[in-house]
């Protein structure tokens, strides 16, 4: 039980926390302390995007793995599924960068006054 309510919890965090910092009104120069939302919003993006990017990676490869040996002979099957997997598991991860570095544009001008 408390497992779900600490998942549920994440997510709520996860899924509010770029709205919080998309929430400022249009046309009005943010303070520093709304850019620092989005510094909160770009660390989050690029760690739960790693963190779970690496859990899954590393699920894929042990279960290809024990596939292969359990049976051998089924190498050649699952090495080619098992890589093409890691490429889209990595590919998101690749795209959590990615609008990192875009919402870091943002914040960069304020760093140093």
């Amino acid at each position: 039980m408390t497992r779900k309510i600490s998942l549920f919890a994440t997510f709520m965090f996860v899924t509010l926390a770029p709205a919080m910092a998309l929430a400022a009104p249009t046309g009005v120069e943010t303070t520093g302390s709304e850019r620092a939302v989005y510094g909160l919003a770009m660390a989050l993006a690029i760690g739960l995007a790693a963190m779970g990017g690496g859990l899954g990676q590393g699920r894929a490869v042990a279960a290809a793995l024990e596939g292969i040996c359990r049976n051998p002979n089924s190498a050649g099957k699952v090495l080619v599924p098992m890589l093409l997997g890691l490429a889209f598991v990595e590919s998101l991860v690749i795209f959590s960068l990615i609008i990192a570095f875009q919402i870091g544009a943002y914040v960069a001008p304020t760093i140093g006054g």
